[in-house]
């Protein structure tokens, strides 16, 4: 029984070793999808167009709150009578009820809009670190949530860059005519 087991520890320790040595031969990186959703290009381009298409309608809300601030203080000059004063304090309400659910019906479409652009770009983030690990002779590529990477094993900013060199490629084939 004990030449058994003394043959499968062995055996075990083997297999172990020829793990260890096929692994070393492995080339892995890992990218840090947070900052490539924080720095890429296309995201930042992305933003800025969102930000343009919503400016219009947060601006409006923000005039509505202006104008919300101006009878609040309006009502508090308190020289108004009971009746009017009544009726101020319910157009206040129904001006903040209806602040509330255009910020809210802002917010969920701002919302709706990024997640879609974030999906529109994942493929292209693909695309380049699928280009990264090909040019680069990576095994294996990980991304972000993970335990742990170190630190050497970081490729974010080639990814970054490839991105960079696509975005630009994108900017100079949409600017010819």
């Amino acid at each position: 029984m004990k030449w058994f087991s003394s043959i499968l520890l062995v055996l075990a320790l083997g297999v172990a070793c020829a793990s260890t040595a096929h692994a070393q031969q492995l080339r892995i990186g890992y990218v840090n999808m947070k900052q490539v959703l924080d720095n890429a290009p296309q995201v930042i381009a992305g933003r800025e167009k969102l930000d343009q298409e919503f400016r219009p309608r947060n601006d409006a809300i923000e005039a509505e709150e202006i104008r919300v601030s101006s009878m609040e203080d309006r009502l508090l000059q308190g020289d108004l009578t009971e009746d009017a004063r009544g009726r101020l304090e319910r157009e206040i309400r129904e001006l903040r009820r209806g602040i509330n659910r255009q910020r809210e019906d802002l917010r969920d479409e701002l919302s709706f809009r990024r997640t879609e652009e974030v999906q529109q770009l994942e493929a292209e983030i693909n695309v380049a670190v699928q280009e990264i690990a090909r040019s680069h002779g990576y095994d294996l590529i990980l991304s972000s949530p993970v335990v742990y990477a170190d630190p050497a094993l970081d490729i974010t900013e080639l990814i970054l860059q490839q991105l960079q060199l696509e975005f630009e490629a994108d900017q100079l084939e949409n600017s010819r005519p």
